[in-house]
């Protein structure tokens, strides 16, 4: 894989949003790979087509990307807030791949956050624009990072070193079963792994029921937290997230 963009393409664009997007989108086209199933290349959409940049040939996963110049920050700027709705509680959302580079037009940091662990609370509604502006009244959107657990957040390259493809796809994969959840199992899994990114590697059950006086502001109509704190480290354990060592005390294994 070849950090560097091909900067030959840029010479015809003026704005560097145009440049970027061609040199960045180029990029992912000749030199990544499909996380979920490490098929390459992948394929561009046509233009026009809301909120997915790519797709695999191979199992068809849908990805978007999003690049932007040195850090990767946790607020990202996207598109329309009703379209991004609508997609991620759609059966064909895109997974999200997100690029930082250099000033030098090479790659930093190349990520991806799987589908599943897309909820609509990470999409922060902007202000219409104002009646003076070309598109009056249409309402954007952010995505907020900081809503995405650790192990959401895949990299394929990091701090410009290459991840080892086997272990990217097997990252990937370890928490497909977030797909076949209902909708309130997935938010009460990713809400238990969020509550688990703020311990230490090993942790006890008693620290993740600190958390539950949070939970409970989340789930008002539950009044079983703790038990449900319980069931979902079971489930974390059996898809090989945590490790139980015994006695109320885990690992993480991410």
């Amino acid at each position: 894989m070849n950090l560097n963009f091909n900067q030959s393409l840029a010479k015809k664009y003026k704005s560097e949003p145009q440049k970027i997007r061609v040199l960045s989108e180029d990029w992912v086209a000749k030199q990544s790979y499909c996380p979920n199933c490490n098929a390459e290349p992948l394929t561009a959409f046509m233009n026009g087509k809301p909120v997915a940049d790519f797709y695999c040939s191979n199992c068809n996963e849908q990805y978007e990307l999003k690049s932007k110049k040195a850090k990767l920050s946790n607020i990202i700027n996207d598109g329309a807030y009703d379209t991004m709705i609508e997609r991620i509680n759609s059966e064909d959302n895109p997974s999200f791949f997100f690029l930082t580079y250099s000033q030098a037009l090479s790659v930093n940091n190349f990520l991806i956050i799987p589908k599943h662990f897309f909820k609509p609370d990470m999409i922060i509604k902007r202000k219409p624009l104002s009646v003076t502006a070309k598109r009056a009244g249409w309402v954007g959107c952010n995505i907020d990072l900081r809503k995405v657990p650790e192990s959401g957040k895949v990299f394929l390259v990091k701090d410009q070193q290459l991840i080892p493809r086997d272990n990217v796809t097997e990252q990937f994969q370890k928490t497909l079963f977030l797909r076949t959840q209902s909708i309130d199992s997935r938010g009460w899994t990713l809400d238990i792994l969020q509550c688990i990114d703020k311990l230490e590697a090993n942790f006890s059950l008693n620290q993740v029921y600190a958390f539950a006086d949070l939970l409970k502001l989340k789930y008002p109509e539950n009044n079983h937290i703790k038990d449900k704190i319980r069931q979902q480290l079971q489930v974390l354990r059996d898809k090989g997230i945590v490790e139980f060592l015994g006695r109320g005390h885990y690992r993480k294994l991410y």
